[in-house]
């Protein structure tokens, strides 16, 4: 396969592939001009000063980067952890370090092997110079380090490049899914200069299966994956900078400035939320009733509500009734393997861990070789993991492993092509707060799929009064615990009596109520909806709906529209609705599905899928520039609305300094953290400092002493609350004095 078909003749990227001799710097130049040097001499001491400064973890032990031979084999992983996982699993590898990057050399059956690694993505997209304004459509990969944010990734590229000149084989080990496959890709047409490699494909970063995807690799990379990864790049990126541009370009039209951006997925997503806003909004309680008769102190309802209050009387002279007592043995079967999605909504659930944080956690103890695989869509545990290994292993920990007394465990109906469901690998590590909170979450779920069902008998009493209306009663009782006895689960019993034949009907009663409106989406509830609708990816749901937030289209735990949220999907729907339009964004992801799915004919249909994309941006600029200060003002609309909430939002009391301003919660750039200061500045420099590295929000609770109540927020720990006294250090005069003093010790 021609490397033209993977990078068009057309792109500057191209001048990557060819193999450059460095220029010599002006040092080099004159160092060889000097009269009176032996340039071997020179070159020796330079080689001598190289060696001195690599780490290695066994003395004297020299890599050899610079040797023309290409005599080794080269494994790239996606993770610096995970390139020290493999080389471990492979034999005893030596490591060396070269400007704080870690790679791994070891011997396997005679063969010389380098384990190195990405660290994520070496290269994005970005567009080529000289495209002003919008549309723009012609882009290029570029080295991630030309990004300021992310200039660490330099020496990672470096030394890939370096130990590229020395392979004579390559072996691709990122991650096996579509953002591994594209890592993988880059690294190695840009950096190594090769069209093909073979591939490991592993679930779990363990020493058997690692040296089983090493011993067994695929023939190729999986080009479905990379082509359709490289798609989604792609679009996404045509999408974000294109439609972020016609927004920011919106607005400036009005006079104003504001960052704005929007994605693929985050307009449908946000129309979503908003299109949630509008029911609750437009939501009219009614009253309705609840009939309920009592038979023998038992108490039977109605299956039916009322909403008609007169219907109430044709109740109330109900004196006598036939009633039956049902019983039945049940059978409850333990819930499916993790797949991410309902490790998410679990997690959230049970912890309140946000989905985010939840997938950031899974990774991380992936990692550390604790669990599988965990961007995964899969609910089944082949018999390939040797899950019954894998319960032995986990009975050193884990008393509950006893009850795993299922042959063939609980599975459920969907399914992944490249990894199986989430499961503990049966080694530990010590682990604290949500860490542990996670890792139980998923042994105990593993563990339960083994367990036998939990059995119960259900009662039910129907009753027919004398009029020929109808109640119920259900009761339940627990026999065996079964699974629920690993896995946290709650069922509710209730203990009825037996009643059957004709009975007195002790007493009639109406229960008012009122209709709810529908709820709000929590973080989880709305990845859970995302999926349903084929929006986004398992691995992207989580990031695009806290990307909305960090914008400032969303806010809460309960998740509601800000006013520049709901303003932005008004002039969208108003002028522009194809941009937020769900069925547009789907139909795009089904196409990079196909790709995926494809055997052959990728690239055919990556250019023609991005050529689709391009006409549409196309349509949608020509329709926009018509409406730009129409959406500009209603967008600034929403952008001054927010201004005044968040102003609102983090005030929390007058100043007591000048009578005049207000105390509010504000961030500082320069310290990177949260302080109290007065809306009255620079008239009142009333300043007072906050708990650092928090997010310091405003409840409306009140101390005893009639002060506000704050609310500290830190990733992975519980929220504290604590009083603001903005007198408190005239109530404590001696505090400093102490604390100096304490330093002095």
């Amino acid at each position: 396969m021609p490397v033209e078909s993977f990078i068009p003749l057309s792109e500057s990227k191209l001048t990557i592939e060819k193999s450059v001799k460095e220029k010599p710097k002006i040092e080099e130049l004159t160092t060889i001009e000097r009269p009176g040097r032996n340039p071997e001499q020179e070159e020796s001491n330079n080689v001598s000063k190289q060696k001195t400064k690599r780490k290695t973890t066994k003395a004297k032990a020299e890599p050899k980067i610079k040797s023309p031979n290409r005599t080794i084999t080269l494994i790239i992983t996606e993770k610096p952890q995970a390139a020290m996982k493999i080389a471990a699993a492979l034999g005893d590898p030596r490591k060396y370090s070269e400007n704080s990057v870690p790679y791994y050399e070891l011997e396997r059956n005679g063969k010389q092997i380098i384990v190195a690694s990405a660290v994520g993505h070496l290269f994005n997209l970005t567009y080529i110079k000289g495209q002003t304004g919008w549309p723009i459509f012609n882009l290029e990969w570029k080295p991630s380090y030309t990004d300021k944010h992310a200039t660490f990734t330099r020496n990672y590229y470096n030394l890939l490049k370096k130990l590229g000149t020395r392979a004579k084989e390559v072996l691709i080990a990122t991650d096996y899914d579509v953002e591994g496959e594209v890592i993988g890709w880059n690294v190695l047409r840009f950096l190594i200069g090769q069209q093909d490699a073979k591939r490991m494909k592993y679930s779990t970063l363990t020493k058997p299966e690692l040296e089983h995807s090493y011993e067994n690799p695929l023939s190729t990379l999986d080009w479905g994956q990379a082509y359709a990864g490289e798609t989604r790049h792609k679009i996404d990126w045509l999408y974000g900078i294109n439609l972020s541009r016609a927004l920011m370009s919106a607005i400036k039209r009005t006079g104003s400035f504001k960052i704005l951006s929007i994605g693929r997925v985050q307009g449908p997503t946000l129309k979503i939320i908003v299109e949630r806003d509008r029911e609750i909004e437009k939501f009219k309680s009614q009253p309705y009733w609840q009939v309920f008769a009592q038979v023998k102190d038992t108490q039977l309802k109605h299956p039916k509500d009322v909403f008609n209050k007169s219907e109430l009387e044709q109740f109330k002279d109900i004196k006598k009734g036939t009633a039956e007592t049902t019983e039945k043995n049940e059978s409850f079967m333990p819930p499916h393997p993790f797949d991410l999605t309902t490790l998410q909504r679990e997690a959230y659930a049970k912890h309140k861990t946000q989905p985010s944080r939840t997938l950031q956690i899974a990774q991380s103890l992936y990692l550390d070789g604790l669990i599988s695989y965990p961007r995964t869509s899969s609910q089944k545990i082949p018999k390939e993991i040797e899950p019954e290994k894998i319960l032995t292993k986990l009975a050193k920990r884990f008393n509950e492993t006893k009850l795993a007394k299922r042959k063939h465990p609980v599975e459920g109906e969907k399914s992944d092509p490249a990894h199986p469901s989430i499961y503990p690998t049966g080694d530990f590590k010590n682990l604290v707060d949500d860490e542990e909170n996670l890792y139980l979450l998923i042994v105990r779920r593993f563990i339960s799929c083994f367990c036998e069902d939990a059995k119960g008998i259900s009662k039910r009493i129907s009753l027919i009064g004398d009029n020929g209306k109808n109640f119920t009663a259900n009761g339940l009782t627990i026999t065996n615990n079964g699974w629920m006895d690993v896995y946290p689960s709650i069922m509710e019993e209730r203990s009825i009596p037996t009643i059957n034949g004709q009975v007195n009907v002790e007493k009639i009663s109406f229960e008012e109520k009122e209709t709810q409106p529908p709820k709000r989406y929590t973080p989880a509830s709305l990845i859970s909806l995302l999926e349903k609708k084929n929006l986004g990816t398992k691995a992207t749901r989580s990031s695009i709906v806290d990307t909305l937030f960090d914008r400032g289209y969303l806010d809460g735990k309960s998740i509601e529209a800000t006013p520049l949220g709901v303003h932005l999907i008004e002039s969208l729907e108003k002028y522009s609705p194809i941009i937020i339009d769900e069925n547009l964004t789907r139909d795009v992801e089904d196409k990079m599905e196909d790709i995926q799915n494809s055997k052959s004919g990728w690239e055919a249909k990556e250019l023609e899928t991005i050529k689709q994309v391009e006409k549409l941006i196309t349509d949608i600029s020509k329709e926009f520039k018509i409406n730009e200060l129409s959406i500009g003002k209603q967008i600034l609309a929403g952008v001054e609305e927010l201004r005044e909430q968040q102003k609102e939002d983090s005030t929390i009391m007058p100043c007591p300094k000048c009578n005049e301003g207000n105390l509010q919660i504000r961030f500082s750039k320069k310290t990177k953290r949260y302080f109290v200061g007065c809306s009255n500045y620079p008239k009142c420099t009333a300043v007072h400092s906050l708990p650092p590295n928090a997010l310091i929000k405003k409840t409306e609770k009140k101390s005893d002493r009639n002060l506000p109540i704050l609310q500290a927020l830190k990733k992975g720990k519980r929220p504290w609350e604590f009083e603001f006294n903005p007198n408190w250090r005239a109530e404590n005069p001696n505090y400093q004095k102490e604390n100096e003093e304490t330093k002095k010790e």
